[in-house]
């Protein structure tokens, strides 16, 4: 498609706000998703260590 302006991208021929909702919402559950993991990651790494610290 072609747009001649930005405000005509941004519109999307009238299903911007259903493109840009989907696009802010899909950007979300990413974040949200690499965070969980992130903090998964650090909660099993301390887990991990106290174990080692109770066997040595």
């Amino acid at each position: 498609m072609y747009w001649s302006s930005l405000s005509e991208f941004l519109e999307m021929g009238g299903y911007g706000l259903y493109v840009w909702t989907s696009f802010i919402i899909t950007g979300l559950c990413m974040a949200w998703e690499i965070l969980a993991l992130w903090r998964r990651r650090a909660a099993a790494i301390a887990e991990s260590r106290g174990i080692v610290r109770d066997i040595g």
